[in-house]
């Protein structure tokens, strides 16, 4: 059930937040950063 919920959450994560992989990350803003630790979160999360 937990890894249905974070499976639906990747997929809406995917088309609703942007994605940050191809910018340096040493180089991104607070809010910027917090939303690729959400979205690392939410990965690690549906992928176990």
């Amino acid at each position: 059930m937990k890894k249905l919920i974070f499976k639906g959450l990747a997929k809406l994560n995917k088309v609703i937040l942007p994605s940050f992989g191809k910018k340096d990350l040493t180089k991104l803003s607070k809010w910027q950063k917090a939303i690729v630790a959400y979205r690392y979160y939410i990965t690690k999360n549906a992928l176990d």
